[in-house]
């Protein structure tokens, strides 16, 4: 055998018997310890086992509190959020009658400005068209002076040079009297 199996059984009984064996020293030690833990088991007890359980049931109260508060708070807010869904749609259904309102004013002013311009087209028109005629009227009375002028200077021209004086006297009658009759007729 080894060594040191030897030297671990001789050391091991002497172990053995003082751990296990109960001596009266030992015995005693236990008991007293036993005792010690006991009362100070007791004495904790009387002294923290109240205020901590007082500690344990406050901090309970207030958990409870505070879920309660939360419960409240939440319902509030579901409230709040309701009220201001309400009035959102509220405000959403105010701004499409504005903007119906503001198309339906826009449409209306862009029909009457239409209107307007319109009448103002046919009034300018209607003068552009008096003044054509008037300027018409005023072109036919200086062509008809000048095909008047133009015809007597012609007619004088030519019967200076092929008429005698009782064919030019025939003539001045006639021509008159054509236009006597057309300055009638006009």
């Amino acid at each position: 055998m080894h060594p040191f199996y030897l030297l671990l059984e001789a050391t091991s009984n002497s172990w053995f018997e003082r751990v296990f064996g109960l001596d009266q020293q030992t015995l005693s030690n236990a008991i007293l310890v036993l005792i010690n833990v006991a009362i100070l088991a007791v004495i904790l007890t009387k002294l923290l086992y109240k205020p901590v359980l007082q500690i344990l049931h406050d901090r309970r109260a207030k958990i409870l509190d505070d879920i309660q508060t939360a419960e409240n708070d939440k319902a509030e807010a579901m409230k709040f959020k309701a009220e201001y869904e309400q009035a959102l749609k509220a405000v959403e259904n105010e701004k499409q009658d504005i903007l119906s309102a503001t198309r339906k004013l826009a449409d209306d002013k862009a029909n009457e400005q239409l209107a307007q311009a319109k009448q103002e087209a046919e009034t300018l028109k209607a003068r552009a068209q008096k003044d054509i005629e008037l300027e018409q009227d005023r072109v036919k009375s200086e062509m008809k002076q000048a095909v008047i002028d133009i015809s007597s200077v012609m007619t004088a021209k030519f019967l200076t040079r092929t008429m005698d004086e009782s064919t030019h006297d025939q003539l001045f009658n006639e021509t008159m009297a054509e236009l006597e009759e057309i300055a009638w007729h006009s």
